[in-house]
């Protein structure tokens, strides 16, 4: 099930995934992007329409289950 979640996900979706779920602002992902903290908005809403989640902290714990990120990664 997560797996596939994720494989759904475009690439600049899964960047966006991986920068915010490592506990990164959406101005931090912007700016690592090169895009408007508009379009990051927009890329973490298709990402949690995608994975079925409601919200940041859900994101994070679904992200942790199935292996993609630690507890320790995200606060370093």
């Amino acid at each position: 099930m997560g797996r596939a979640h994720i494989a759904a996900l475009t690439p600049r979706e899964r960047q966006v995934f991986d920068l915010v779920i490592r506990g990164n602002t959406n101005k931090q992902v912007a700016g690592a992007l090169g895009c408007t903290e508009r379009t990051v908005k927009a890329h973490r809403h298709r990402v949690m329409e995608k994975t079925q989640v409601r919200s940041l902290p859900e994101l994070v714990s679904f992200a942790e289950r199935i292996g993609i990120v630690s507890a320790a990664e995200q606060t370093a």
